[in-house]
């Protein structure tokens, strides 16, 4: 998780709380936190680092549409960033 960036964190944690969004799911969340647009050549891009970090699996909802789950690695990278964070801020 220290090898993300904090973009990477913040997509990890969208899709950790959400059932199978789509690539537009996670658009849509992550743009109300960073409060301006998300372009595709910025989200995508970062969607597949996670995903080929093992962090994320990506499957396929029909032929244009992709969907996003967690993976045990994924959820113990945030756990554990968790703890670490817990460690300064309550």
């Amino acid at each position: 998780m220290d090898d993300l960036t904090g973009f990477q964190r913040d997509l990890l944690y969208v899709i950790a709380g959400a059932d199978q969004p789509s690539g537009q799911d996670v658009k849509e969340e992550i743009e109300q936190y960073y409060s301006d647009e998300i372009n595709h050549g910025r989200l995508y891009p970062n969607l597949d680092t996670i995903v080929n970090k093992e962090l994320v699996e990506k499957g396929q909802l029909d032929r244009r549409t992709n969907y996003y789950t967690i993976t045990e690695a994924g959820e113990q990278a945030l756990k554990e960033r968790q703890e670490w964070k817990s460690q300064y801020v309550d």
